[in-house]
C-alpha cells in the first residue's frame, strides 16, 4: 500500500484509499487485523493523527471496525449489503440534487429498475412480504393520514415489492431508486394525485404478487409510473402558468 506525498489529495483521504483497495482486491481478507496507528504511520511516512484520521474514514463506511483490549485494534468488517443502504441513498439523493437530472428520466429509471423486480418478487415474496404490502395499503387508506406519512407509507410499499424478489444485490442497487427518487418524485407530484388511484394501483400489484402473475404485476408497475408521469407533467405544467 501506498500514497503520493507530491499528490495535493488529503494525506488520510489518499491512506483510506490504498486500504479500501487493499481490501476491496483480497490483499486485506475479512476479519483480518490491519497494522497498528504507529506501524502504518510508518508505511505511509505520516504522523498518527493522519493514521487515525484515515481509519475514521474507512469506519464511517463500515469497511473496519475497532476492537478494545489486549487483542484489539483495527480489523476488516465483514460489510453487509442492508449496512450500504444508508450510503446508497445519500448518493442518490445528492445526484439528483445536484444535478439537472428530469422528472421523466428519474421515473423512467425507477420505474424500469423496479420492473425488474417484478418477476423475482411474484416469484420469491414471502408471507412477510405480502404482509407488508397489505398493511401500508390499509394504511393508506386512512382518511386522517398524512401526506408526509402517506409518502413514507408509499416507499415502505415499494421497498417490500423490491425486497420480495429475493436478491440482495437487486435490493442494494434500488436502495437509491426508491428511497431516494421515490420521496422526491412524491414532493413533486403529492399535491395533485389521487389518493384513491394510488391505492387502487397498489393493491393490483399486491393481488398479482400474492397471485405470482409476473406479467399483471408489471401491467400495475407500468399503469402507476405512466399515472405518475402524467400527474408530474400536469404540476409541471400548472406551476409554469403561475
Amino acid at each position: 500500500m501506498k500514497i503520493d506525498p507530491s499528490n495535493p489529495a488529503d494525506l488520510s483521504a489518499q491512506i483510506a484509499k490504498a486500504i479500501r483497495d487493499a481490501i476491496v482486491s483480497g490483499a486485506l481478507p475479512v476479519d483480518e487485523r490491519l497494522p497498528s496507528e504507529a506501524e502504518l504511520a510508518d508505511q505511509f511516512d505520516v504522523s498518527r493523527p493522519t493514521v487515525r484520521e484515515a481509519l475514521k474514514r474507512l469506519a464511517a463506511q463500515s469497511l473496519i471496525r475497532t476492537q478494545r483490549g489486549a487483542t484489539g485494534g483495527a480489523f476488516v468488517n465483514r460489510l453487509r449489503f442492508e449496512d450500504a443502504y444508508g450510503q446508497q441513498i445519500t448518493t442518490s439523493t445528492l445526484l439528483l440534487s445536484m444535478n439537472d437530472v428530469s422528472f421523466a428520466t428519474a421515473c423512467e429509471a425507477r420505474y424500469a429498475l423496479e420492473r425488474a423486480c417484478a418477476p423475482l418478487a411474484a416469484e420469491r415474496r414471502t408471507a412477510d412480504h405480502l404482509a407488508t404490502m397489505r398493511a401500508e395499503i390499509h394504511r393508506q387508506q386512512q382518511p386522517g393520514l398524512t401526506d408526509e406519512a402517506f409518502c413514507a407509507s408509499d416507499v415502505t410499499f415499494h421497498r417490500a415489492l423490491v425486497d420480495g424478489a429475493g436478491n440482495p444485490v437487486l435490493s442494494y442497487q434500488l436502495a437509491g431508486a426508491v428511497e431516494a427518487m421515490q420521496p422526491l418524485m412524491n414532493m413533486i407530484t403529492f399535491s395533485a394525485r389521487s389518493r384513491e388511484t394510488i391505492v387502487g394501483l397498489h393493491t393490483e400489484i399486491a393481488d398479482a404478487v400474492t397471485a405470482q402473475d409476473a406479467d399483471k404485476a408489471d401491467d400495475g408497475l407500468c399503469a402507476l409510473a405512466q399515472y405518475t408521469q402524467q400527474l408530474a407533467q400536469n404540476v409541471i405544467a400548472a406551476r409554469a402558468k403561475d
